[in-house]
């Protein structure tokens, strides 16, 4: 059974205190002594319930009471009858107000059993987002700085690969291609030129191509889109192994040389 709301049960604590005062002040005074005890009655009864979040014993024998008597009223009537009248001038007891019930007897409103949490949710649900500024910009500002200040160190140190003045009679051959070509013109190098120029290009193109179709998983974090990040990985390293290759270890005639012996060779 779900917990009691702690404010509901002093609000019907007091409610209870109030009906047993007025109960109490309206009996005579013959009465004091068992409504004492039937009040430490209900009052053990009421922190019975608390305790266990069950209804209240008192409730409970009252339901059952009334229901008793609402039998025995409906199922005597012609036994009332044959029943001699009460004493002129007596006076009855003052009669407590009807309690409504429930079908087993349970007293209890619905907002009573029910939890406040169950009603209205008011915790914030985290959100897997940044702001743009200042977190993106940040990163991507010192990123700048830092290549910057790299290109600027390394250019004083290191000079450009110039070659000499161009002659319209001699054509060199092969000639490296820039940076972001060597990669293909290690290929042609190694393959023929339909393998290499076409085939090999084609296939990594419409496997990228297909990749959306394939990994449909929604999710923005890397640690779940392994399979995208596998093929994109591969893909990396498939050029940048043969972008390395033609930038090192291709010498003059585009010839397989080692750096460490033969040196580096560039052309712009």
């Amino acid at each position: 059974m779900t917990d009691i709301p702690e404010h509901l049960l002093k609000r019907a604590q007091q409610a209870k205190e109030k009906a047993a005062a007025k109960q109490a002040a309206a009996e005579p005074a013959a009465t004091a002594a068992p409504a004492a005890g039937e009040a430490d009655e209900v009052a053990a009864s009421n922190a019975e319930a608390e305790s266990t979040g069950k209804i209240p014993a008192h409730l409970l024998a009252r339901s059952k009471a009334a229901r008793t008597k609402g039998a025995d009223g409906e199922g005597g009537g012609v036994a009332t009858k044959e029943r001699p009248t009460a004493v002129a001038g007596a006076v009855a007891p003052a009669a407590a107000p009807p309690l409504a019930t429930g079908p087993e007897g349970h007293t209890q409103r619905l907002l009573t059993v029910v939890k406040a949490g169950s009603i209205q949710d008011v915790k914030s649900k985290p959100i897997d987002k940044v702001h743009t500024w200042p977190h993106l910009l940040v990163v991507e500002f010192v990123s700048a700085m830092v290549v910057t200040a790299f290109l600027l160190i390394f250019s004083a140190f290191v000079n450009a690969p110039l070659l000499t003045n161009a002659n319209f009679n001699l054509t060199p051959n092969p000639s490296k291609a820039p940076w972001y070509f060597l990669g293909l013109q290690e290929l042609l190098a190694l393959f023929h030129p339909m393998v290499a120029g076409v085939t090999i290009p084609g296939i990594g193109m419409f496997a990228l191509i297909l990749a959306p179709y394939t990994d449909r998983n929604p999710s923005n974090r890397p640690e779940d889109r392994k399979f995208a990040i596998s093929l994109f990985t591969i893909f990396l390293m498939f050029w940048a192994v043969l972008v390395l290759m033609g930038s090192f270890f291709r010498g003059p005639g585009f010839n397989f040389v080692f750096p460490w012996t033969d040196g580096l060779f560039f052309e712009l």
